[in-house]
């Protein structure tokens, strides 16, 4: 039977706090005490919702904080200015960063310009999952130029399947394909619920870019 709280004084509820507290950090220390390897992950980002760059963004902006080297393909934004990249160029010794994107394929309506684009930016994506020079490497919205089947996917798989060890590969973008998924370690779908877009809002600085 669970104890009421409404007549328990305060003393009564710290002190239950307490000891639920501790049962649930021993818990969770037996949890973590079976989690051993150590090894780089394929991350995917994509859903519906917003957040997707956004989040991959932050992990790189984690990862510029501990020291590591981070490498940027951007399949879609190139031309566009964000904050985010004009950050990222204030650490030139830590990041690659290779806007290569033309825009969104209703913009460009060129489809040939569109595969062309996405190739060269896999090129440089390429380079990037296969060195030994990047610790992390970002591939925004590589999930929309494989939706369209600008790019094999079979060849994405397996230049992800040769990537070093240690590197972790974060992808973002919407409509993952389900093999993507399947190879990924960690995938986060974006669910919307509401977005100002719908209200008549446009996108603003520091929110969109």
């Amino acid at each position: 039977m669970i104890k009421r709280t409404d007549t328990m004084t305060e003393a009564e509820l710290d002190a239950r706090h307490a000891d639920k507290m501790r049962k649930k950090k021993a818990a969770r220390e037996k949890i973590l005490a079976t989690k051993t390897e150590e090894r780089g992950l394929i991350i995917v980002h994509t859903g519906k919702g917003k957040g997707k760059s956004t989040a991959a963004f932050g992990m790189v902006f984690r990862a510029i904080g501990n020291g590591l080297k981070v490498g940027v393909v951007q399949f879609v934004k190139g031309k566009w200015g964000t904050g985010e990249r004009t950050v990222l160029e204030a650490y030139p010794d830590q990041v690659t960063l290779a806007t290569m994107g033309e825009g969104f394929t209703w913009e460009t309506q060129d489809r040939q310009r569109d595969i062309a684009a996405a190739r060269a930016a896999w090129e440089r994506a390429k380079e990037m999952i296969l060195d030994n020079v990047n610790d992390i490497v970002l591939l925004d919205e590589l999930n929309i130029v494989l939706r369209y089947n600008y790019l094999p996917l079979e060849e994405v798989l397996d230049v992800l399947g040769r990537k070093p060890e240690m590197k972790h590969v974060i992808i973002t973008g919407r409509n993952a394909k389900e093999e993507l998924i399947e190879m990924a370690d960690l995938v986060t779908e974006m669910e919307q619920i509401k977005h100002p877009f719908r209200s008549g809002v446009k996108a603003q600085i520091g929110i969109e870019y």
